[in-house]
């Protein structure tokens, strides 16, 4: 494919810890047959703003950005309401000479849900665990979907009053000691905390109380099969993973890119998995 020959993306961190990124992009540049490339560059903080000011000349056509720069990318770049709600840009485009970001969080939320359990959307009461950026993204999809109801937990109230003030209406901030009020009603369960995560401490929440079609997500993609998803799956609930939602996040950026729609397959799923299965220094 002429017009996507050579053109290669990358991806901006400090420190470049490792990332599946350039593992799932090559899979997918392999497979449609374009020569193209996605590297890793580590940039320091001095250097961030020339960097991306000046992407193309460094030789890219766009970029994804990691801790701790998503902030700060989506001051040096035109955003989208995307990024612009979720307050953090990870993916960077070229609209001609304006170099754009979005938040891809947001459908890589959304579409791992679309796929794992079709149809949760029926919802009309969402419950997302924490207050971060992650839960921006999914609380801005969620509402993007039309769920009626979105309570917000945070072990600190006025984060999630802060989301719920950003967000209007359809946003309502829960207490953590209040889970059980809600967990009844929940149609889908969101964790966006590091609870759970591989080194982190446990999410210690009772699945019993949610309704026996409930959906439960995990954005946590270490361990592969969270303590709350292997809870949920014990249970008969649906589940969505932290994995399934990393790559779905990467397709538009790939297609942005590379001017092909990439499809999450199987078989991409089973490549990156035997990946986070080898030990690295950071995950």
């Amino acid at each position: 494919m002429a017009e996507t020959k050579g053109r290669a993306a990358c991806l901006i961190g400090w420190p470049a810890a490792h990332s599946r990124s350039p593992l799932i992009h090559h899979y997918w540049l392999r497979l449609h047959g374009i020569t193209g490339g996605y590297n890793i560059e580590a940039i320091p903080p001095e250097g961030l703003a020339e960097f991306i000011l000046h992407l193309s000349k460094h030789g890219f056509v766009g970029a994804n950005v990691t801790i701790p720069y998503k902030e700060r990318a989506l001051q040096l770049t035109a955003p989208d309401e995307r990024a612009m709600a979720v307050g953090a840009a990870n993916t960077l485009y070229y609209d001609g000479e304006t170099l754009r970001s979005t938040n891809t969080d947001v459908e890589g939320f959304i579409g791992n849900l679309d796929a794992a359990a079709p149809g949760w959307d029926r919802i009309e009461d969402a419950l997302v665990l924490g207050a971060g950026g992650s839960s921006r993204a999914v609380v801005f999809g969620l509402i993007e979907r039309g769920i009626k109801r979105i309570h917000l937990a945070n072990r600190t109230m006025e984060r999630a009053q802060a989301l719920a003030d950003q967000f209007g209406a359809t946003v309502m901030p829960l207490a953590w000691n209040k889970l059980g009020d809600v967990l009844p009603q929940a149609g889908l369960l969101t964790n966006t905390t590091s609870l759970g995560m591989k080194g982190q401490p446990p999410l210690n929440i009772d699945l019993a109380l949610l309704p026996p079609d409930a959906v439960v997500a995990d954005l946590v993609y270490v361990p592969l099969e969270t303590p709350l998803l292997a809870a949920a799956k014990a249970r008969g609930l649906q589940t969505a993973d932290g994995l399934g939602m990393l790559l779905h996040q990467a397709v538009r950026g790939f297609e942005l890119w590379f001017g092909q729609r990439p499809a999450v397959t199987p078989e991409l799923r089973a490549l990156v998995e035997a990946d986070l299965r080898i030990p690295h220094p950071t995950t």
